[in-house]
């Protein structure tokens, strides 16, 4: 294996790292901390962005809250985030924010409150723009509230990055964004908040980050940093999944999951996203309540055996913990998928409701949703829409 030799030393690649992040059991109370800095700073009033009950169940908000009250800092929240947020669900909280004058953003929960945090984020310094006006990109922003991102799952790698999704319902598009101004200045990843993930979720958002890496492994802007992240990645997400599936409250494997899904993050800042994610939103555009660490895992074997050509040696390396042999195209693919199966994720798109009806549908939303174009722009092979048509349809 010489994944070396597929990258180019005379391109100039970014490598970032941005955010400080508090991490391991116990990190929550580093809240602490962060609420006396921005007592200091003058912040005196924040919005809390969370779903319903996980904030509250995972034993997150009392701490936050008693943090807030001590260090004199008033808040509301909004705790009405649902899985693949609504820019409708943006602009409503951007306006109790904006009402409440609140002058930073505290998230608390998995990806999807903090990328619509982020969002709100953006929104509290442009108070003209919406959040469609956001993801439809009419506006370019450059600026943001402090963003602090406590982190409830081990997947998304959201509170270390700079890209935020939302879905505009009414559009079928799901769009991301990626701006500097996003970036959490502070983040918390503890496990011990993590121990209460249901079986599926915790397979779920273990996979997201194994996507996240095997596309940012791959892209055409693929680093070697991106590269060698991946496969640390994939190996401890290979060693801890089955433990926490097997012991939800095996602690050492929430650790190492999270420092693999944060991880993830990073890689994925660096490295971007192609065709599993591209093609993904589209199914959860249209069916907001799938679960899209599902669709990406449903889509992973056909964008393997799509990008082989151009990345065989990448991908042997960085799948070796999860693949018993990458030595084709459909060897790899088949292999991807066993490893799935053996984590009980065997699903096809058929078993969540799509048909080859809905193909038509899906590639043009890939092709038509914006900076999805962009994903596709930067895969390793021709994103054609034959091409995209033809992953889906192997999905099925």
């Amino acid at each position: 294996m010489n994944w070396e030799k597929e990258l180019n030393i005379n391109e100039v690649k970014e490598i970032r790292t941005r955010t400080c992040v508090y991490f391991g059991c116990g990190a929550i109370q580093k809240i602490n901390d962060i609420a006396k800095i921005y007592s200091e700073r003058g912040i005196d009033k924040v919005i809390v962005m969370s779903g319903r009950n996980a904030y509250k169940s995972t034993g997150a908000w009392a701490v936050v809250e008693k943090a807030l009250k001590n260090n004199n800092i008033e808040y509301i929240n909004y705790d009405k985030v649902t899985p693949n947020p609504t820019t409708d669900a943006i602009d409503e909280a951007t306006q109790m924010a904006k009402e409440f004058g609140a002058k930073a953003v505290i998230t608390i929960g998995g990806g999807s409150p903090t990328d619509a945090g982020k969002s709100v984020a953006i929104l509290l310094k442009y108070p003209n723009e919406t959040g469609s006006s956001l993801y439809e990109f009419k506006f370019n922003a450059q600026k943001a509230v402090p963003i602090v991102a406590i982190n409830l799952t081990h997947g998304t790698g959201s509170e270390t990055n700079r890209f935020a999704v939302a879905t505009i319902l009414e559009k079928n598009y799901k769009p991301a964004i990626a701006y500097d101004c996003i970036y959490p200045e502070f983040a918390i990843d503890d496990p011990d908040l993590m121990i209460g993930l249901s079986p599926k979720q915790t397979r779920y958002v273990s996979i997201d980050a194994v996507n996240h890496v095997i596309e940012a492994a791959t892209s055409v802007v693929a680093s070697p940093y991106s590269v060698t992240l991946a496969r640390q990645v994939i190996e401890l997400v290979a060693k801890y999944l089955p433990k926490a599936i097997a012991n939800p409250s095996d602690k050492e494997a929430r650790y190492y999951l999270c420092y693999a899904a944060m991880m993830g993050g990073v890689c994925f800042d660096n490295g971007l996203l192609h065709y599993t994610h591209a093609l993904e939103h589209p199914l959860s555009a249209m069916k907001p309540d799938f679960s899209h660490g599902l669709g990406l895992a449903i889509l992973l074997p056909a964008v393997i055996k799509n990008i082989y050509s151009a990345k065989s040696e990448t991908l042997s390396y960085i799948l070796e913990p999860i693949a018993k042999d990458t030595t084709s195209a459909e060897k790899a693919a088949e292999s991807v998928y066993e490893w799935l199966k053996s984590v009980d994720v065997p699903n096809k798109l058929k078993d969540e409701g799509f048909t080859e009806a809905d193909v038509e549908k899906l590639t043009e939303l890939a092709f038509t949703t914006p900076s999805l174009d962009g994903l596709l722009g930067i895969a390793p092979t021709k994103a054609t829409r034959e091409a995209v048509a033809q992953i889906y349809k192997e999905s099925l």
